[in-house]
């Protein structure tokens, strides 16, 4: 977590064209996270996240932003739609299951963590368990020399279950039941999810059902590593640090904000719950207590991240009280030709990248030329004018509309080089483009 402005905003480039204003933005938010973290407990208190609106059309880079920087931070981070929640009283999600979502998530982090500090024990588990399946015990009063030679058949074992010389093998092994026994329903009030799960795992126990399975070894290796898990780490000290991330280090992305804004032009054709919904979030952004079936979690230093097109709506047509949430503002600038055209060629493993890698499964070899490219830039931007504004994802329908007779036959262009030029990307996108009905339907 301990990276400068300029570091995070380098590291954004990689995969983020342009959008420069949002990076520093987000950059210094997360950075200034991290300053708090030095400071003592007292002043800790009193530094509040700033939260961020980011307003801007889709695909221009709102999203890919927030994941991106969550993937870098390894911070708890969670994609939510403000839409999908309903105020309480109304049939859907209550917005505290997205604090609920956070905790489950930062739980995983933790566990894999952990997970891999302890790889070695795990694996020992693992092998263990299935080498004592595959040697049979010795006989009780069995002589010395049979329990050193016993000794090295089982250290022989090992390394070949290891190496997975022995993966195709069947065997028999039991799983604990009671390993597995987890429920991750989110939108359930923690004390139901709770009683739900003990009453799981008082029928898991009372069952009569053999747990024995027959598998291959490289099966039985996954089915117990769950089981080794549970048994070699502490899950208490897990959830505790997890609790403390997200509390301290957890980010909630809240995208399509504007559609529960209430916009003058409706003129009260609105959903009644849209502004319920703004006040049931106030508290949270603002900074309340949740419940968890893992424990209670303060939202005071949770960073949100709001996110809207605001097409239909303004940011002014949502509640004063949450507009106020959400000091900090920035506005994403539509993609440009040029822009589009640096997406396809300068981004880490762009589209091109990814279409050249899956065809080279076939056995081809994908080149497109450097005018093809400007080509698809063009047009991808033209039709973007002409049709609705979806930024970068419309490279996804023009590149497919393009290259879907050559992945089609695929098979055919095996050990050869194909490659997309400029007259191709006409022939396939001119008639399209030009044609504003056809743009709206297939592009």
């Amino acid at each position: 977590m301990n990276m400068t402005p300029k570091e995070i905003v380098s590291y954004l480039d990689k995969y983020v064209i342009g959008q420069k204003n949002a990076k520093k933005t987000i950059a210094l938010a997360l950075r200034t996270r991290y300053r708090r973290m030095q400071l003592d407990a007292e002043m800790q208190q009193e530094i509040k996240p700033k939260n961020i609106l980011m307003i801007g059309s889709t695909g221009v880079g709102k999203t890919e932003i927030s994941r991106r920087l969550a993937k870098m931070m390894k911070v708890p981070f969670i994609k939510v739609e403000a839409s999908k929640y309903t105020e309480v009283g109304f049939v859907g999600r209550d917005v505290e299951s997205m604090i609920r979502d956070l905790v489950v998530n930062s739980i995983s982090i933790v566990k894999a963590e952990k997970e891999e500090e302890n790889r070695e024990k795990i694996e020992n588990y693992i092998i263990n368990r299935i080498t004592d399946k595959l040697v049979p015990p010795l006989p009780t009063g069995a002589s010395e020399s049979k329990k050193d030679d016993y000794q090295r058949l089982l250290e022989a074992m090992e390394k070949r279950v290891e190496s997975g010389e022995m993966d195709d093998k069947i065997i028999e092994i039991d799983i604990e039941k009671s390993a597995s026994v987890e429920f991750n329903d989110t939108n359930l009030p923690p004390e139901m999810a709770k009683v739900q799960e003990s009453f799981s795992k008082v029928f898991s126990t009372l069952s009569k059902e053999d747990n024995k399975r027959e598998v291959t070894v490289k099966d039985a290796k996954m089915l117990l590593r769950q089981e080794a898990s549970a048994k070699l780490l502490d899950m208490t000290s897990i959830t505790a640090e997890a609790l403390r991330r997200a509390e301290n280090g957890g980010i909630i992305f809240l995208d399509e904000i504007d559609k529960i804004a209430l916009s003058e032009k409706s003129n009260g054709r609105n959903d009644p719950s849209k502004e319920g919904v703004q006040r049931d979030l106030l508290p949270i952004v603002e900074g309340s207590s949740v419940s968890t079936k893992y424990g209670t979690i303060n939202t005071d230093h949770i960073l949100f991240i709001a996110a809207g097109a605001f097409h239909v709506s303004k940011p002014s047509d949502l509640i004063p009280e949450l507009q106020g949430r959400f000091p900090l503002r920035v506005e994403l600038e539509s993609l440009t030709e040029e822009t589009l055209y640096a997406i396809l060629t300068q981004t880490e493993n762009s589209l091109l990248k990814q279409y050249e890698a899956l065809l080279s499964v076939e056995g081809m070899k994908l080149v497109f030329d450097d005018e093809a490219v400007r080509t698809i830039a063009k047009l991808a931007h033209r039709a973007n004018e002409t049709a609705e504004d979806i930024g970068a994802r419309r490279l996804h329908t023009v590149l497919e509309r393009i290259l879907e007779d050559i992945s089609f036959d695929a098979d055919e262009y095996k050990g050869k080089e194909f490659v997309v030029t400029k007259e191709l990307v006409h022939e396939k996108l001119d008639e399209v483009v030009e044609d504003d009905d056809l743009s709206r339907y297939i592009l």
